[in-house]
């Protein structure tokens, strides 16, 4: 089995070698990268391992930004010092979460779920494995992590009233009036929103169908909205050359 070690601490990584050949003599570390750079270099130029071992934080930012940049299909155990990436670790192809100083028994159990899950399995299995990988990443977005502060804060869909630009920026708003900034444009929300139940009303606005309450006509070819839990007077106007469209949509 060939495994790459993403971390950036030589000493965390010859510990980690010396743990995997401990545990699993046949393992080969078939890469090691201490960037994120280095390890997209890696990826693309190397087939892939059947396992990534990588540490969240790296020398040029978080690991993530690989997942960003790359399509990785590869089942990794992520190493950390911080239990703040949970979440957003398990988003993308996560075996298990082990917090440094990794443990010998705490890698084992990670290696022995995920030779359950993956590795001894036939090629058949492979190739339903990924398959179900990206049946999920093709799925619709069912939660946002968003950064208030030094903590993070997850929000589901179903809690969403609205995303909308303001001064150059895209915010979510949730049911409850909050806004919270986030990293993606509009474009980028139409792609990953369910769109059984959110609909670009504008160029500034993506609405929650359950968040609407009343809809009604606003010249003799527009329409305004009001979003549950917010202000009377906070409108929300349907584009004119949205507004057949929207109206077949929020009859289904």
């Amino acid at each position: 089995m060939n495994v790459m070690i993403v971390e950036d601490e030589m000493p965390a990584v010859s510990r980690l070698s010396k743990m995997l050949k401990k545990i699993a003599p046949a393992i080969k570390i078939s890469g090691v990268a201490e960037t994120v750079e280095e390890a997209i270099s890696l990826l693309q130029e190397k087939p892939d391992p059947d396992l990534i071992l990588m540490d969240i934080q790296l020398g040029d930012g978080l690991c993530f930004e690989i997942f960003e940049t790359i399509s990785v299909d590869v089942p990794v155990i992520f190493t950390t010092a911080y239990d703040e990436y949970t979440l957003k670790a398990f988003k993308v192809n996560s075996v298990d979460y082990l917090l440094k100083p990794v443990e010998e028994q705490a890698l084992a159990s990670a290696l022995e779920k995920f030779r359950k899950l993956y590795y001894d399995r036939k090629d058949p299995f492979r190739r339903d494995f990924h398959e179900l990988i990206n049946e999920f990443r093709n799925r619709y977005k069912s939660r946002f992590l968003i950064k208030i502060g030094e903590k993070f804060k997850s929000v589901v869909a179903s809690e969403i009233s609205h995303f909308h630009i303001s001064e150059r920026s895209v915010f979510l708003t949730d049911t409850g009036g909050r806004d919270y900034g986030i990293d993606y444009s509009l474009e980028q929300l139409e792609e990953m929103l369910d769109p059984r139940k959110f609909f670009r009303i504008s160029r500034e606005c993506i609405v929650n169908i359950d968040s609407v309450t009343i809809m009604y006509s606003y010249s003799s070819s527009r329409l305004q909205l009001t979003m549950k839990g917010l202000e009377q007077n906070d409108l929300f106007v349907v584009s004119r050359d949205r507004v057949a469209e929207f109206k077949k949509w929020a009859d289904r």
